[in-house]
């Protein structure tokens, strides 16, 4: 789907635009938004809501053939109260014209919601939410069907109506439809089946998006691993016949000496619990145990886009987790990176085998912060179910800083993030009577124990851990990636642009 702005003014009347089809707003009570006010010049738009065709409650929708202007179609939009559009009114809103575009036998429409009707939000916000979901709307996930599903073609090119089609409503743009396509991208590898979508596939997609947007990229492989003594993350691989990869694309956008940003993705490509064999039931949604890793990818695909000038290093470790009779066994004792040794009691917790060795690895840069991304316990889904990402990290100042920025990104961006403690009382839990720690430490709070494993292995820098087991897809019939966090991540990387 291609956008592009144009601002109206008096001089350049909305009612003037020629359009196969342009959405206007309409609120609860009867009342038109200013667009739809200068398209009602015979009454009709004011006639359909005093029929009670609509009735403005968010999400209505209804499409009038307009034959007397330049517009051959208007599409009513209801926003909900007026003086109360909340940023879920505005995106149902959206969401219903994106759902109607997709069935017009027309290429090109207008959407002309009031961009700054929404409670507590500004223009940019709404430019960019509509960006987001106009764009989810056309996002296909049959790429490998033989037979396509049935759609119809649709709306493809969308102009957004702007008050002031400036430098900063430009650039709002341009970096909505960047973090559209990171999304894409993130939501592409998760959908992917664990034939394709390989450790090797994923590295092969860093090294793309390396040769695309100017970014440095490095693979190791596992006689390099072998030598850096990670321990930890190639015990997870020993069932496999799959070779581990581990990713490291640097953006380096900022100033030389600028200390970078770096993201950590989990990348499990396809997780049968090795030896501890997970239930058959629902198995095949192991393959979106990468999606830590596609969050990082995407997220580096948005910021090279938008040549944020920023230092991002993205690190992947992945691999699959596989059982045979070369895997790792419950019971087996491996030593890390960090030279911290790990008694392996399950080894289904084997993200937290992978990052911590990752976790270790990312000390060599110095870095401002440390971020992982993993798709990590059930536990965090029984927490907050499907709506909150969990995140977790230290309590003193520093910490403190890092965790609020992130959940304001979350909540600017939509994709919500909620603070989970991290305390000493959950690190007894992970004891054990003959390795420095166990990898897992029983039911109780289990995502917080899964925490607390990895920030043993990050003392030396700001860090936080992003559960994103519960967000990052959906199961049932609308079984897909979401590709979250990428807009949490990427917002946050804009937000240190303006600190």
């Amino acid at each position: 789907m291609d956008f592009s702005i144009k601002a109206f003014n008096t001089k350049n009347a909305i009612a003037q635009h020629k359009s196969s089809c342009i959405a206007v707003g309409v609120y609860e009570g009867g009342k038109l938004s200013p667009a739809a006010k200068a398209l009602d010049q015979k009454g009709m738009l004011s006639a359909a809501l005093k029929s009670g065709d609509i009735t403005g409650k968010p999400g209505t929708t209804l499409l009038i053939h307009h034959s007397s202007g330049p517009a051959k179609r208007i599409l009513l939009v209801g926003l909900g109260t007026q003086d109360s559009v909340s940023d879920r009114s505005f995106i149902s809103a959206v969401q219903a014209v994106a759902r109607v575009f997709t069935t017009l036998g027309a290429s090109d429409g207008m959407l002309a919601l009031p961009l700054d009707c929404v409670k507590d939000r500004d223009a940019h916000w709404a430019l960019r939410a509509a960006v987001i979901a106009l764009r989810e709307s056309v996002f296909r996930a049959d790429g490998l069907k033989s037979k396509k599903d049935d759609t119809a073609t649709g709306v493809r090119k969308v102009t957004l109506a702007v008050d002031v089609a400036d430098a900063a409503t430009k650039r709002t743009l341009a970096q909505s439809v960047a973090l559209a396509n990171g999304m894409d991208l993130s939501k592409t590898l998760g959908n992917l089946p664990p034939n394709i979508c390989t450790p090797t596939y994923l590295a092969d997609t860093a090294k793309k998006i390396a040769r695309e947007f100017g970014q440095g990229v490095e693979v190791l492989d596992r006689k390099q691993l072998e030598a850096l003594k990670m321990g930890s993350f190639l015990s997870v691989t020993n069932g496999s016949q799959q070779p581990p990869k581990f990713i490291v694309l640097k953006h380096m956008g900022g100033k030389a000496k600028e200390a970078p940003v770096v993201l950590v993705g989990k990348g499990i490509t396809f997780d049968t619990g090795g030896i501890s064999l997970k239930p058959g039931s629902g198995m095949d949604e192991m393959k979106y145990d990468m999606c830590g890793a596609a969050s990082v990818l995407g997220t580096m695909r948005a910021i090279g886009e938008m040549a944020l000038p920023l230092n991002v290093i993205g690190v992947i470790p992945t691999c699959e987790n596989m059982p045979s009779g070369s895997a790792t066994r419950p019971g087996d004792i491996v030593t890390s990176m960090s030279g911290q040794t790990i008694e392996i009691l399950n080894t289904d917790a084997e993200g937290r085998l992978i990052l911590c060795d990752a976790l270790t690895y990312v000390e060599r840069f110095k870095p401002a912060c440390v971020i992982d991304i993993a798709t990590l316990t059930g536990a965090c889904v029984t927490a907050l179910g499907h709506h909150n990402t969990g995140l977790f990290t230290r309590h003193d100042d520093a910490h403190d800083e890092l965790a609020n920025a992130l959940i304001a990104a979350g909540k600017y961006a939509n994709d919500t993030a909620w603070r989970m403690p991290i305390e000493d009382a959950y690190q007894e839990q992970l004891k054990s009577n003959f390795a420095d720690m166990a990898n897992i430490g029983g039911p109780p709070g289990g995502s917080i124990t899964a925490a607390c494993f990895l920030e043993r292995f990050t003392k030396k820098y700001t860090w936080a851990h992003m559960d994103i087991a519960g967000t990052a897809w959906k199961s049932g019939g609308a079984k897909g990636a979401t590709g979250r966090p990428v807009p949490l991540l990427t917002t946050f990387l804009l937000e240190r642009l303006n600190h």
